[in-house]
This record gives structure tokens, sequence and C-alpha cells, in this order.
């Protein structure tokens, strides 16, 4: 087997071989030559030729999000580090094992005016979870880094950083490694103590009469049945769950901002909850988390084995635990309060839902109803990725069906990679796998097209409305071209001839006709990745989906 001469290379290979990170996004560069050569000429890796150093990273992140462990991403030395930064952010904020290694010069070399080279080391110290430093050749001190880089990256979910001095020549080989055969144990996941729910906590519980669950983005049969079951038939318990939540039972509201949206004062005062339980990552609702900061619970319980954020400005409880082992303690202890919450609001859900399918009945073709054909007319048992901005809140408003795994990058909420992770988590998830994206953030992410490891069953349907469309509906919309020029992005680009350069099928739609026929044809081959991009006229939308809200009423 080849293996590169430089030793630093050779002991990064094989600590990774060892932790199991054997999925490689590299980026093409000089620098990182050593640890290209190793890794691509050893069979148990399996790597990825990204160039865009932005679509690199966040196609990393769709295949660790995808498979819950570390994936590695691989640059060279300079501003090619820098362009990972977006994806790193996301992999923090939505607990993503993601491990960066940066080739770099020597340290002898950095600000003396040599070409590609800047400050690397600590670059992400504000969004990693671990930086190993290394020094220039292999050492006992260079493997401990790396070896606890990786467990941290595993153990605490998120990203790490790697940053390997190695200095020419870069590209000798050798047919032997010349570091020592070291055995370096697997990370396994933290063993964590169960925490034990205290009887004052036991008593908040079976006493309170107005129990709100709050559910963020949550990984696919993540949650067992009975926790699903126990909170469905207790009538003091409501439970809101997001689209990113991939949790489901026909008790459970899926459509947050329908329920609350058209509330008065006395409405909200009436929803107030006494204890708020939160678990899962970030929240899309800005509804929700307008309520509950204002309309604050008496207790706020966190649960979730590494962090809380106190999004409400009332955390009272981090149960650090996975919301498995909390509700399985709970379980039992528990006893039944009479209480209406629950068949109060899940009647006013009901109503909810005849008036949003009646609106949809008589609107005119506009992103609402393109969003609603569009997700109701989803292969089951598929894989869902959203962009962010305005796609994801249209899909907070429709029903998806719950074999549908959803996924969107809520940590930062950027549109800047949605492409990318999707087309990353279409090859680690062999479902079928359509990305649902609005024109701004997927011309912004247009590179993740470059991409020569597209599954041929990948589909992106994109909702073109001719500029950022969530901005119409924001406070301060005015019609004017500072507006249009500034924040909505007007434009009158198409898809097209990025398809065709890309080898995408291109199909578009125009009105409810058109559109139907073109979801019929979508799914009906798979030879090829398509591109559907329909077109939503821009000045009707927003008026459409705020008078939806008022319709609810």
């Amino acid at each position: 087997m080849i293996h590169p001469k430089i030793p630093l290379a050779q002991s990064i290979i094989k600590i990774c071989l060892a932790k199991g990170i054997t999925h490689i996004v590299i980026s093409p560069g000089s620098r990182n030559a050593p640890l290209i050569i190793g890794f691509v000429n050893n069979p148990a890796f399996t790597c990825y030729s990204i160039a865009d150093e932005r679509s690199a990273a966040f196609f990393a992140l769709g295949i660790a999000q995808q498979i819950q462990k570390p994936v590695a991403v691989i640059c060279t030395s300079g501003s090619a580090l820098l362009n990972y930064y977006p994806a790193v952010a996301e992999a923090f904020y939505s607990q993503i094992p993601l491990v960066v290694i940066s080739a770099d010069r020597p340290s002898d070399k950095i600000d003396i005016g040599d070409g590609q080279t800047i400050r690397q080391e600590n670059v992400f110290q504000n969004h990693s979870i671990y930086n190993a430093n290394l020094v220039d050749g292999a050492s006992s001190e260079n493997d401990q880094k790396i070896i606890e880089a990786l467990t941290i990256a595993v153990q605490e979910k998120g990203p790490v950083h790697i940053n390997a001095p190695f200095e020419e020549p870069l590209y000798e080989t050798v047919n032997q490694l010349s570091i020592s055969e070291n055995s370096f144990a697997s990370a396994n996941e933290k063993q964590l103590i169960p925490i034990q729910i205290s009887e004052e906590m036991i008593q908040i519980w079976n006493t309170s009469k107005k129990k709100l669950v709050l559910v963020g983005v949550n990984n696919p049969n993540e949650i067992d049945e009975n926790v699903a079951s126990f909170l469905a038939n207790d009538q003091s318990v409501v439970v809101l769950t997001e689209t990113t939540s991939n949790w489901h039972h026909p008790s459970f509201i899926n459509t947050i901002d329908t329920l609350i949206t058209p509330f008065s004062p006395e409405d909200f005062e009436a929803f107030q909850p006494e204890i708020l339980i939160t678990f899962g990552g970030m929240v899309v609702s800005k509804r929700i988390k307008a309520f509950l900061r204002k309309y604050k619970p008496k207790h706020h319980w966190h649960i979730d084995s590494l962090r809380a954020y106190d999004t409400f400005g009332a955390l009272t409880q981090h149960f650090k635990i996975h919301p498995n082992a909390f509700f399985n303690a709970l379980i039992p202890v528990s006893e039944t309060v009479s209480s209406d919450y629950f068949s109060t609001y899940n009647q006013v859900n009901s109503l909810r839902k005849v008036k949003r399918t009646a609106y949809l009945n008589t609107i005119p073709f506009t992103d609402f109803k393109v969003f609603d054909a569009v997700l109701s007319q989803l292969p089951q048992n598929s894989q869902l990725q959203i962009s962010n901005s305005s796609a994801i809140r249209y899909a907070q408003l429709i029903d998806i069906h719950p074999s549908i795994e959803v996924f969107c990058n809520r940590g930062t909420s950027g549109i800047d990679g949605s492409t990318s992770t999707a087309i990353g988590a279409a090859i680690a998830n062999k479902k079928q796998t359509i990305l649902i994206t609005g024109d701004i953030g997927f011309l912004y992410d247009s590179n993740a097209l470059w991409n020569n490891y597209i599954p041929k069953n990948f589909k992106i349907i994109l909702i073109n409305n001719g500029g950022g469309g969530i901005f119409r509906i924001l406070p301060g919309h005015q019609e004017t071209p500072f507006f249009n020029t500034f924040f909505e992005t007007s434009h009158c680009l198409t898809a097209e001839h990025l398809a065709k350069m890309y080898g995408f099928q291109y199909q578009i739609a125009s009105n409810e006709a058109s559109l139907q026929d073109a979801i019929s044809s979508l799914y009906s081959q798979n030879d090829q990745p398509t591109i559907l991009e329909i077109f939503t006229p821009t000045r009707q939308n927003d008026s459409v989906l705020l008078q939806f809200f008022k319709e609810l009423v």
C-alpha cells in the first residue's frame, strides 16, 4: 500500500481509521497532498473530491447528519480553510460531529509574507469544541491531541479542528509506515449515569394541569413509542412538534403557527403552560418563541444530554439525559390530574385544519398553494431536505406524511449550504431524497451541483418567486427599488442553464395544471437527477400568506 512519507500525515490517517472515521471529503490542493495520498490509497476509506470548500464542508455535514458519526473534511493551507466556517458553525449548533483537518505551513513560515499562509491555529475557536494545533513531525503529543479531538467529536457531538503543518517535499511516498503500529481504542459515547427525578419535580408534574411539550429538531426514530403514547394519553399535556422533529402521533399538533397565530391576548393567557418541557434542537417557529417569552411558564425543563439553551428566558432545570431515559423514569411515578388542556386545543387545532383546507381551495397559484401541492405528494418513506428562509416556514404550515424523514440546517438557519448538505445526506441515506428550496438559497449554493457523486434519483424542487420572498412578510416591507434591491434581492435568473451544465434533467411549472403534470413525471424516472423549477408570482405571495392567518379566526 502507498503511504505519504511525512510521518505526521501517517499518524492522522492511522488514528482516523482506528476511530472509525472512514468518510473523507477532500478539497483538492497541494499542501494537503500527504493526507490526500494516504486517504485515497487506503481502501478502508471512502473519499470524495469537492472543489469548493464551502460546499465540501456542508456536503460532509450532510453525510454526518445521516450516519451520526464523524466525517472528515480536508483542505490545503490559506483561505481555503476559512470557507469551512459556515458549516463548522452549523455543526456546532446542530450538534453534528464534523472533523476539519487543515494542512498548514510550518510555524516559521507564518506571517513572513509566504503565499497561501494565514493564522490557522484556533481559527474556529468560537464554534468548535476542540482544537488540535499540531507541530511538524510525528510525536506522542501530536497523537494524543488527534485522539482527543476525534473522541470529543463523538462524545460531545460537534465540530473539531486539527491543524497539521507539513514541510516540503509534500508528494513523496513510501510502501511501509515509518510510525509505530499503535493500537488506538475506538471512540465511544460517554456513559451517563441516569438522573433521578426529584420528589419536588414529580410533585410539580403530578399537580400541574397545563403541561406543554415542545419538540425541535430531532433524528427519526429517536424517541420510544411508549413515550409518545404516555404523553398523548395525558389530558393535561399538549405536544407541539416542529416539522423537523420527526416525531408523530395523531394527538400531536404539528402546525404550531397555524394553531397560535390567531390567538387573542386572552387566548394566550389561557394557553400559558405551568410546565414547559423541551427537547431536540433549534425551534423554527418565531411565534411560539415570542409567546413563551411573554407568557412564561412557571417551570421550564429542558432535556438534553449535552446542552440547554435558555431560549425563552424561563429555564429552571436542565436534565442531562436522553429524553427516553427521562420519560421512562417519569412514567412510573406519574399520576393523572383532571384537565381540559389537551381537549381544548385539540378542538381548536381541528377547526384550524378545516379552515386551512377551505382557504387553500380558494387561493390563486402562489407559494402557499405550491408548497401544499408539493409536500402532500412527496413519496412515502422518502427523505426531505428543506432549505432555510421561506421554505422551512411554509413547511411548518402543512402536514407531511409521518413516513417522511425531514431535515433542515437549523443550527444557524443560514441559506448558504442547504443544497450541498442535501446531496451529502442523499449519498449517506439511500432513500429517495428530495430537496425543496427557494431561488436565493439555490443560487447562493449553486456550486453544490459541481459534484460527481449526486445520486441519479436526487430531486430538487426549486420554488422561484424572483427574490427573497421572506422579507415581504416581515414588518417594514415597502414596494420600493431600495427594498427590492437591497433586501429582497430581486432577479430574473432561472436554473435552466445550471441544470444543463451539471447534467440535471430540467422541468418547469407555472400554474396548477403544469405543476401536477411535473410532479407526476418528477418521480417516474430515476436515471438522472432532476430540477423542477416552479415559478410563482412575486407580489402575491405575501398577501396570500398573511390573509391565511386572518381566515383562521
